[in-house]
């Protein structure tokens, strides 16, 4: 596997944690179709261009990525920040906590986070005498996590959480098609209270940049035709897409601490990088008006974006 070609320096503070991170982080990219020591291998290759916050969930491939993560990190742990998260916010915390630190083979991870806690009664669940948020705290006290928080797809939830004093960062979609409460109300909240972003769905699950109902799935039914030529079928026309880097730009240009990208190739990162290192002012008002309509057209008949309530 070639060298990547951009080095990057960490250059934001995650929030409260004192963690400086670099404007990308990575994501999941876990397939058991793909051998393990590729995946691994390409978890490293972005390691090696300096990106220093990974991602990873029990629920991603049934274990798999963790796999993953752990043997990617192994005599390199030191000066990466290592999340993962709890899948079940129902069941007990510690027995999911150990498992994900077994699979990993860790024995601690910098941040541990509910896992697609996207309702009120969830987030009061957790938040209860007993409830998931006190479990994992007796975790962090036994060393396993240094800071906590949630992964959410509901605005309203991220606005009870933010400021409740329990989130040390908090990961939610950030790009040019999400809901408009994120940005316009859910970053600004969350810098006021100290707390750290990690953004994710800049590239809407994929359905912006291609054909696709989310992180490579096909379509099942075109949903715009095909072009015909005297009532004779010639050939499927893309959908309307956006670019990596009107993507990235845009996200960035929200000013997150940390864009979380799911780059599983060479050629990914390479357009990741590329897009990042070319950027070098935030996207004016007209230019992000544009591509959100632009987003709009790509993701029509793309199925359901669960990222927005």
């Amino acid at each position: 596997m070639n060298d990547p070609a951009y080095k990057f320096v960490p250059d934001r503070f995650l929030g409260r944690t004192g963690f400086r991170a670099t404007r990308l982080g990575i994501g999941d990219l876990a397939d058991r179709k793909v051998p393990i020591d590729q995946c691994v291998a390409t978890v490293q290759r972005a390691m090696d261009a300096g990106l220093n916050l990974i991602d990873t969930a029990p629920s991603y491939e049934e274990g798999y990525s963790e796999e993953i993560v752990g043997r990617a990190l192994r005599g390199r742990r030191a000066g990466m920040f290592v999340i993962d998260k709890i899948d079940h916010y129902d069941q007990p915390v510690a027995n999911q906590v150990d498992g994900s630190l077994q699979r990993l083979q860790l024995d601690a991870v910098d941040l541990f986070v509910f896992h697609g806690l996207s309702t009120m009664e969830g987030w009061h669940r957790v938040i209860a005498p007993g409830g998931g948020m006190e479990q994992l705290a007796k975790c962090m006290q036994a060393g396993k996590a240094r800071f906590r928080g949630i992964s959410c797809h509901n605005p309203d939830v991220l606005a009870a959480a933010i400021p409740s004093g329990l989130c040390d960062v908090v990961l939610f979609a950030v790009g040019p098609y999400v809901h408009p409460k994120y940005i316009a109300e859910i970053l600004p909240l969350a810098r006021k209270h100290g707390v750290g972003v990690v953004a994710f769905k800049t590239f809407g699950a994929g359905k912006l940049l291609g054909d696709t109902e989310g992180y490579s799935r096909p379509l099942t039914q075109r949903p715009r035709g095909k072009v015909s030529s005297g009532g004779t079928e010639v050939q499927e026309t893309l959908l309307p897409r956006l670019t990596v880097e009107e993507c990235l730009h845009y996200t960035l240009s929200c000013d997150v601490d940390v864009a979380l990208l799911g780059m599983s190739f060479p050629n990914e990162q390479d357009a990741a990088f590329a897009a990042t290192k070319n950027f070098d002012a935030k996207l004016s008002e007209d230019q992000m008006a544009s591509i959100r309509q632009r987003a709009v057209d790509a993701v029509t008949g793309k199925g359901p974006c669960w990222w927005n309530p």
